[in-house]
């Protein structure tokens, strides 16, 4: 049965969970929800995702929301088909866990007002927040400091294998990258450069954004 995904193409965390599944080549059906006209917020969509956010799946009778739980979902219910992205000890599964909070706590709060302020807000027509964006761009500078040493001990965050430690950061950075200007502070770190353009030459990667921009392209011309 073909995975449905309610979310949309251009959001991180959909981003996140298809990436995720072309790695483990599970079919999947992105269901378009237009952030645009608010389709998050209305009642229909909040009884599936009561925090009225991108993305949640449907998976035959199973149903689930928040994109980092996904991930670690489908990579427990795969393991064994495509690469191994939870880790195959204890102890490897504990480091993957580690990046993976990382991410959220320390990294992901730091990029998202990197990116909201000089990528969404002006691409809407609104002035963004140089100053908290700036300050966000300081302070992340730092915790991408803490990101060289881990990097320069192993070739990936959570060992010598690609995880999903690996992979959730991919797609918010990518705007950060891209579309903020900002490239300095991953090319500007040795092993987090090397690191970087590993993990974003996957094909699975490639593949998923190439289905992206397929899908932007048709629903926001």
């Amino acid at each position: 049965m073909v995975v449905k995904i309610y979310g949309t193409g251009t959001a991180v965390c959909s981003q996140r969970v298809m990436h995720c599944l072309v790695e483990l080549g599970v079919e999947f059906e992105l269901v378009e929800v237009n952030l645009e006209k608010m389709e998050h917020k209305k009642p229909e969509y909040m009884a599936k995702q009561p925090f009225g956010q991108v993305p949640y799946i449907v998976d035959g009778d199973f149903e689930l929301f928040e994109s980092r739980a996904i991930v670690r979902y489908y990579g427990a219910k795969y393991v064994g088909k495509g690469p191994n992205l939870l880790g195959r000890t204890l102890e490897e599964k504990a480091r993957v866990d580690q990046w993976l909070d990382a991410e959220a706590i320390n990294y992901n709060p730091l990029v998202f007002p990197i990116v909201f302020n000089l990528f969404v807000l002006p691409r809407s027509g609104v002035p963004g927040n140089k100053a908290e964006a700036e300050a966000a761009v300081e302070k992340l500078d730092k915790v991408l400091e803490i990101y060289e040493r881990q990097l320069s001990k192993t070739k990936y965050l959570a060992g010598n294998e690609f995880t999903l430690a690996d992979l959730t950061h991919i797609p918010a950075t990518r705007y950060l990258v891209e579309n903020c200007n900002m490239d300095h502070l991953i090319t500007g770190k040795k092993h987090v450069k090397a690191w970087w353009e590993d993990i974003t030459s996957r094909p699975a990667w490639k593949k998923t954004m190439s289905f992206v921009e397929s899908r932007v392209s048709h629903f926001y011309p």
